[in-house]
């Protein structure tokens, strides 16, 4: 697809859904002693979370991993829509946009491996981290110069925020 054609439709973006491992963590998963997963996410990443969702972008975060240190960390960042343990991700994709009257083709997708695919399939844009599988940067409109955990959130909601005119230095977003 034509990039200027990408960006003309990310202006009409309403909700951003993200996957966890592989695109704000690098899919590393680290095991302590009592068999707690500790993950690491990007500061940059929460930044732009934060601000987009201050600036009306529903972010929605569907993984099929289960952690307490996640859920905290999206709450902790203001995401509502925290989804953890999931099998069927586009039916509670599908489930949120009828909850919220979103329409698909005003939905983003970031994701990078074969559980992503039907949810990207579905929605009016597809992005991938630079890392992905090749069968999701094969349907991806866009694939980011980032690796998963290494910034790809903030490049794509950078992006969208700023078609739409709401990125700038917003000092009331929190630090994260």
């Amino acid at each position: 697809m034509e990039s200027d054609m990408i960006l003309k439709r990310l202006e009409y973006v309403k909700a951003i859904f993200l996957d966890v491992d592989g695109v704000l963590t690098d899919g590393s998963i680290f095991v302590n002693e009592v068999g707690e997963q500790l993950r690491t996410f990007n500061v940059k990443d929460g930044y732009a979370i934060q601000l987009a969702i201050k600036k009306g972008i529903k972010i929605c975060v569907i993984t099929g991993g289960k952690s307490e240190g996640v859920l905290r960390r999206f709450e902790g960042l203001g995401v509502e829509e925290i989804h953890m343990g999931i099998t069927d991700k586009l039916a509670i994709l599908e489930a949120i946009l009828e909850r919220y009257q979103i329409n698909k083709e005003e939905v983003l997708f970031i994701g990078d491996d074969m559980p992503d695919l039907a949810c990207m399939q579905y929605v009016g844009i597809a992005a991938a981290p630079q890392d992905a599988v090749e069968e999701i940067k094969a349907i991806s409109h866009y694939i980011s110069s980032k690796e998963g955990g290494r910034g790809v959130v903030r490049d794509v909601v950078e992006k969208v925020l700023k078609l739409q005119n709401k990125w700038g230095a917003d000092f009331s977003v929190k630090s994260v």
